[in-house]
């Protein structure tokens, strides 16, 4: 579990705990229904916050998946022209594993916050208008930047690298609290071998590849 998860796990747990000791001296159903309540949420906050060991590939020129979840949009920008970007949104639900992982090694050339607001993460207009934060990571291939963007129940977006930084593929670089969006943006040369509604695995789902001599 990632640390900033121990809060929200320690204060349901001892409140219940708290709750479950009263009961056996004071035996009301309502402090009942309170102690398995606030242990319920102490076991979902605990769920929420884990941080699962990953196999990454080791195979050159991979780009890797950012986050678990769906992947809901694969779309070129600025255009659709053949040197455009493409961008690959890929949604996590409040069940989703929601640690980051860096899509590519490199460098952390830029960290880029913006406060914004909190509309649906399924909505294309989530990556221009709500809270996010933007890594642009440079690689020995290829530069990507990705986004990491609060949702309807998000209000807090934890990163823990700076510009300078250097990242190992699939090296956890920051999560977003419950419920959210990941959008990574891929340049000219990486072929995208994911679809729309494919679930994919933070660290481990191969996003795309680099093609050599593009």
């Amino acid at each position: 579990m990632v640390k900033e998860g121990y809060p929200w796990v320690l204060v349901p747990l001892l409140a219940g705990l708290g709750a479950g000791l009263l009961y056996l001296f004071w035996p009301a159903l309502p402090l009942l229904a309170l102690a398995v309540v606030l242990l319920l949420l102490a076991a979902f906050m605990a769920y929420f916050f884990r941080d699962p060991q990953r196999a990454v590939p080791a195979e050159a020129g991979l780009v890797v998946s950012p986050a678990d979840g769906k992947v809901t949009r694969i779309e070129r920008l600025a255009g659709n022209g053949a040197d455009s970007p493409t961008v690959v949104s890929i949604f996590l639900s409040p069940f989703d594993v929601h640690v980051n992982r860096a899509p590519i090694a490199g460098e952390v050339i830029d960290v880029t916050y913006t406060k914004g607001r909190f509309i649906a993460a399924t909505s294309d207009n989530a990556s221009l208008v709500n809270e996010q934060n933007a890594l642009t990571i440079k690689g020995e291939r290829m530069t990507v930047v990705c986004k990491q963007i609060a949702g309807v129940l998000a209000r807090r977006i934890v990163c823990w690298k700076r510009p300078g930084d250097s990242l190992g593929l699939g090296e956890r670089f920051g999560l977003i609290k419950f419920g959210s969006r990941t959008d990574l943006v891929l340049p000219r040369g990486v072929e995208v071998s994911v679809k729309v509604g494919q679930r994919v695995s933070g660290g481990v789902t191969v996003i795309g590849r680099f093609l050599d001599g593009e």
